[in-house]
């Protein structure tokens, strides 16, 4: 979802692209200080316009974070099983060695040259001897060997569980922005409901004004696989739009075109930034069904190429997956899977 506005947003990382707090307690300042009445319509539209990019920035950050912590998780469960198969192994020659030692000190009360001579076969009795120390110190130096590594392991662990806090502590961070900016979305639509009706049905013409002079002559999906993907977001329609949703039965802009694509059984990155280097670009006047459509400098809205100049995409809450014009807002880059 995201900012409609026909105008280019201002730059931005997809990795660092959590909104300014300060820029959220201008806007909260700016609404709280004019009554929604006497707001202008056009700067109540610009407003609105706003924030939604803003909160769709925040979805895709927590989108990303929370995908890193769900790798690191499966990442440190795999660190722990293999520590625990080092610490069975490191047991199992614990064992071995003792029962070693314990056979050197039940004996260790004979003279070697004793033993010797009491010796039924001599000759016996030094290879026995000769194999027991090469026995010895090979499980003493795989001892130290899986020693060494089980520091190592523990080690990762330990980064990886401190790497782990940081991230929840960033999710939780963006979580909470999150709901900030929902609260000013909520705040925004009621002034947007205040305007009359000729009004509101203007701004919602100006979030699907379309440029389809940009495309050629409609191909069909690339590829079987996006014939399938393009049917899967075709079933998605009329769902609602949810944060950090990823469907089947709400999506973000992100989540519908991941899942989409995974009913044709491709995998594809969580996020729009991600998603916009999955495959090969192509030039928005070749684009064909099932292809990605990326929008704004900062990649953070995508939507799915439908053929004739339309695009299926998650917009912003309120609004359900729906067909909207492919130039509804300024488009970066298309992707073909």
């Amino acid at each position: 979802m995201g900012s409609h506005r026909r105008t280019a947003p201002s730059s931005g990382s997809g990795r660092s692209a959590v909104p300014s707090l300060g820029l959220l307690a201008a806007a909260a300042t700016a609404l709280a200080a004019v009554p929604a009445a006497a707001t202008p319509p056009g700067d109540t539209r610009a407003e609105v316009d706003r924030l939604y990019q803003e909160a769709e920035k925040a979805t895709e950050a927590y989108n990303e974070a929370d995908e890193r912590a769900d790798g690191l998780r499966r990442e440190i469960a795999a660190a722990q099983d293999g520590i625990a198969r080092q610490q069975q192994r490191v047991n199992t020659m614990r064992e071995s060695l003792g029962s070693l030692a314990g056979a050197q000190y039940r004996s260790g009360g004979l003279d070697p040259s004793l033993a010797l001579l009491l010796s039924d076969d001599p000759q016996d009795f030094l290879e026995k001897a000769s194999a027991l120390d090469r026995i010895t110190v090979h499980q003493a130096g795989e001892l130290r060997r899986l020693r060494s590594a089980l520091r190592s392991l523990s080690q990762d662990r330990s980064e990886a569980a401190d790497r782990l806090a940081a991230l929840e502590r960033s999710r939780r961070a963006v979580a909470a922005h999150k709901r900030t900016v929902e609260s000013k979305l909520a705040e925004a639509r009621r002034l947007l409901n205040s305007l009359p009706d000729g009004e509101r049905a203007a701004w919602d013409r100006a979030t699907r004004s379309a440029r389809a002079d940009l495309l050629g002559p409609v191909g069909a999906p690339a590829s079987g696989r996006a014939a399938a993907a393009v049917a899967a977001a075709r079933s998605a329609l009329g769902k609602p739009y949810v944060w950090g949703a990823s469907g089947p039965s709400s999506f973000d802009c992100s989540g519908l075109v991941q899942w989409s694509y995974a009913q044709a059984g491709v995998g594809l990155p969580r996020t729009s930034q991600a998603q916009r280097y999955a495959g090969r670009q192509v030039p928005l006047s070749e684009a064909r069904p099932g292809d990605l459509v990326v929008y704004r400098s900062d990649a953070s809205h995508v939507g799915m190429y439908m053929g004739n100049g339309q695009v299926i995409h998650a917009p912003y809450p309120g609004a359900p997956v729906r067909y909207d014009p492919v130039g509804m807002m300024p488009v970066s880059s298309v992707t073909r899977v």
